[in-house]
């Protein structure tokens, strides 16, 4: 996401970097490209030409052109308006109600269903909550089927009643099965609407007077641009929601409506789909998106994605393996099956600081891991905690059953064997202190 703005960025800010003599003009001209940046990434121009504005009066005061970094203080001043301009600080989600009512609004094929069953997934994993999710959509029959297909594979009970077209009633009728069933969070999935449908937007204007929810979430498609401004401003006269869910923000380059979106209807966004995968939902940082669209990596959102997928009974088991000299093919698989769970790989690495901007050409394979997974897949339980018996004979016939070439085998056990060595040596002092040593001699070889 952001590839296009960074570079047009890091390009505005490259006439701070030149070796000539740095002037209020070229501070000028500076801005001009990163407000040319901003319009080209779709950002709305009244909000690009007032943050340029404020960008080019905080720069002058602060003594750029005697700066010794003049453009690292640009990227400095242009980072702290940039995460003001998104909302400063990320917003929580309100669900203190008893129960919590969410109530989802947004335009047809936005991804509200979608997104009630990504968003019922993250309370119920990371907040402890106890989800109902309820299908209001009575225009679409489809709709009501896919939540109770999400709630299915998600675990999280569904109420519906396809008999009632009144979506009204099932919102209430929903919240008091909700309290006699002990749930503490509800959200209501509700038909897509246009904003100038003046029906269906009385409609949804009934179902809040209803309900009362605490938050009402507009889901809108990022890749709709500043169309998805716009819409945002319509439906915010007429709901008055407390947020914003930016969906399809990995599939949009330019990312305008992230930037501009809290400027023109002043409502945060709290979430951001960054995928199809159910857990594919982060909650949006103004800070770290900032940092990524200034090329600068987001360390902290890393962290937090190792975090999600570190279980310590199974780093303790494993590390007591490691000592013993046992590490196996069933601890290299379930390594790499907690990476996959993490995301995108690509993703991933653009989150390193100095990385992304190295690999935003790169051909990385999502389905690299498969070859790997499939080898060890095709090996007998034996082989895979034994891999020392793994002669030509069973490579022959691992590459045989996983489809790769005997290459292939012979690459996935060398990096097994120098994955183990690496876990020996940091598992004990005298091994670190062997590790030393021979990075000296290497050292002096080459000298």
């Amino acid at each position: 996401m952001f590839d296009n703005l960074s570079d047009k960025l890091e390009r505005a800010f490259k006439v701070l970097k030149g070796q000539g003599q740095i002037t209020e003009i070229n501070v000028a001209e500076t801005v001009k490209e990163i407000r040319r940046a901003l319009v080209d990434a779709d950002v709305n121009y009244k909000t690009a030409k007032e943050f340029t504005n404020t960008i080019k009066e905080k720069a002058l005061g602060a003594n750029v052109l005697k700066s010794i970094s003049p453009g690292q203080l640009m990227i400095k001043i242009t980072n702290e308006e940039l995460t003001k301009l998104m909302g400063s600080e990320n917003e929580a989600l309100d669900v203190s109600g008893k129960p919590g009512i969410i109530l989802m609004a947004g335009l047809q094929g936005s991804g509200k269903t979608t997104h009630s069953g990504k968003l019922a997934k993250f309370l119920t994993d990371k907040k402890k909550k106890k989800v109902l999710l309820v299908a209001c959509d009575v225009y679409r029959p489809a709709a009501i089927d896919q939540l109770h297909v999400l709630g299915d594979q998600l675990g999280i009970e569904v109420y519906s009643n396809k008999e009632e077209k009144n979506p009204v009633k099932i919102a209430e009728a929903a919240i008091a099965h909700a309290k006699t069933g002990g749930f503490n969070t509800i959200i209501v999935d509700t038909a897509g609407r246009l904003a100038v449908d003046e029906k269906m937007m009385g409609e949804i204007e009934d179902i809040k007077k209803a309900i009362n929810p605490q938050e009402i979430l507009f889901v809108v498609d990022a890749m709709t641009g500043q169309d998805a401004v716009n819409t945002a401003k319509t439906f915010n006269e007429r709901l008055d929601f407390t947020g914003v869910i930016l969906t399809k923000l990995d599939g949009d380059t330019r990312g305008g409506a992230a930037i501009s979106i809290k400027a023109v209807v002043n409502k945060p966004i709290k979430f951001i789909g960054t995928g199809e995968k159910m857990d594919a939902l982060d909650v949006f940082h103004p800070s770290r998106m900032a940092d990524r669209i200034l090329g600068m990596g987001d360390v902290v959102s890393l962290v937090e994605k190792v975090q999600q997928q570190f279980d310590e009974e199974e780093a303790k088991k494993l590390q007591a393996k490691i000592a013993k000299n046992k590490f196996d093919f069933n601890d290299f698989l379930g390594q790499l099956q907690q990476i996959k769970k993490m995301g995108n790989v690509k993703d991933l690495m653009g989150m390193i600081p100095g990385v992304g901007k190295q690999i935003k050409d790169a051909d990385i394979d999502e389905d690299a891991f498969k070859g790997v997974e499939a080898i060890i897949l095709s090996m007998t339980p034996h082989e895979r905690e034994n891999p020392s018996v793994l002669n030509g004979t069973r490579k022959q016939r691992l590459a045989k059953g996983s489809g790769q070439s005997i290459q292939e085998v012979n690459k996935l056990l060398k990096q097994f064997k120098d994955t183990s060595k690496m876990m020996q040596m940091m598992n004990n002092k005298k091994g670190m202190m062997g590790m030393m040593k021979q990075m000296k001699q290497m050292q002096r070889g080459k000298m």
